[in-house]
């Protein structure tokens, strides 16, 4: 497993790329003030219509690791996992974090999936975010706010290609483009280490 975890550089709020191959990604080290990074974490921790599903995984119904939420435009489902999910109206803080997410990434979004890790046995399993309604080579934007998780990649075609860690710390603002959804998989790790809860925003666009 390799670790990417690139240097700082003159400008944590703009976009680095990350050399991976088969994919496209960029990492923000900053994409708000840290002021704005705590009032937004606490802001969702308690706002956001948090739920805790049935999941449907290798034909075994089970309740997700974690609590997510959706949040969209009006008309725009999400089914995965065997959940169909019936878009909350935004509020005007998550339209407030669109704003700058998409400021950032130069992409528009119409839609955000909100993931909890309350603790070290939150997690999210290997996946990739390539369902039919996102289209082809998705622009994803994941946000991370709260405590630092590893954000794990590994490649679904060409097991020589070495797996890859990326650790997402508060603020820290993944984009992945062109052919990363297609290519490969990802996940959050169980861990037993202490750390702070995490909740991760992933704005996408349902065609």
């Amino acid at each position: 497993m390799l670790l990417l975890q690139p240097k700082l550089n003159n400008n944590p709020y703009k976009p680095i790329p990350l050399s991976i191959a088969d994919a496209e990604l960029y990492l923000v080290q900053k994409t708000f003030c840290p002021t704005d990074a705590d009032r937004y974490f606490k802001y969702l921790l308690s706002a956001i219509k948090w739920k805790q599903e049935n999941i449907v995984l290798f034909g075994k119904r089970m309740q997700q690791p974690r609590l997510t939420a959706w949040y969209a435009d009006y008309g725009k489902n999400y089914k995965y996992s065997g959940l169909q999910w019936q878009p909350e109206p935004w509020n005007s803080l998550l339209l407030e974090i669109k704003d700058k997410v998409e400021l950032v990434s130069g992409v528009k979004f119409n839609s955000v999936l909100l993931n909890l890790y309350r603790n070290g046995n939150d997690s999210m399993g290997w996946h990739s975010d390539d369902e039919p309604e996102l289209g082809r080579n998705p622009a994803i934007a994941s946000l991370s706010l709260g405590g630092t998780r590893n954000f794990q990649l590994k490649h679904r075609i060409r097991t020589s290609v070495p797996n890859q860690t990326v650790p997402l710390a508060h603020g820290n603002l993944l984009i992945m483009k062109g052919p990363t959804q297609h290519c490969w998989k990802h996940q959050i790790p169980k861990t037993k280490k202490v750390v702070e809860p995490r909740i991760n925003l992933t704005f996408r666009n349902i065609i």
